[in-house]
């Protein structure tokens, strides 16, 4: 049977009518904000609506950094293989391991920062996507490019440096975050 539109009216925040109209207003619904309607008068949007485009825009961000730093690990990967071709197995496989390490890590970030701050989750997912792109473009030119003696000082220094642009670049936000918080 389906429920009376009173019921599903205040399950979605909006005002309460009829005989419900004199009980309290539950939580979070004392914080709105008026707009300009279709028919020229003011409407009232709940709180949660506004964060909903916020939300919206975040939930593309991470499925974009998402992707690409999975993509972007499985072409690191491919371009560590092609230059390791006569590297010994043991060595070859530290190798891999450090440099899967930094997007191993951004992937782990990912899973756990449901419960941080727009500003640290915006971060955290602009960190993914530049690194991704950066280590790629580095890594092909010292692959694809002229010929180098030595490669393995790039495939180690790569990794350091994303680690350190992580490290810094989300601790800033977090501590900008809780700044403007109070």
């Amino acid at each position: 049977m389906p429920r009376p539109d009173h019921v599903n009216a205040t399950r979605k925040g909006w005002p309460r009518r009829g005989v419900f109209a004199s009980k309290t207003w539950p939580s979070g619904v004392g914080d709105l904000e008026k707009s300009m309607g279709i028919n020229g008068r003011d409407e009232r949007i709940p709180e949660a609506g506004r964060k909903g485009a916020e939300s919206g825009f975040l939930r593309v961000l991470r499925a974009a950094a998402l992707v690409a730093v999975v993509a972007g690990g499985a072409g690191s990967l491919g371009l560590l293989l092609r230059a390791g071709r006569r590297t010994p197995r043991l060595l070859l496989l530290l190798f891999v391991l450090w440099v899967l390490s930094p997007f191993a890590a951004l992937v782990w970030a990912n899973l756990v920062s449901k419960h941080w701050s727009i500003v640290t989750r915006a971060t955290l997912y602009s960190v993914m996507l530049i690194l991704t792109v950066g280590s790629l473009a580095v890594y092909g030119v010292v692959v694809l490019g002229s010929p180098r003696a030595k490669p393995a000082a790039v495939f180690l220094l790569v990794p350091l440096a994303a680690w350190l642009v992580t490290a810094i670049a989300v601790s800033m936000a977090a501590l900008r975050s809780r700044r403007l918080s109070r």
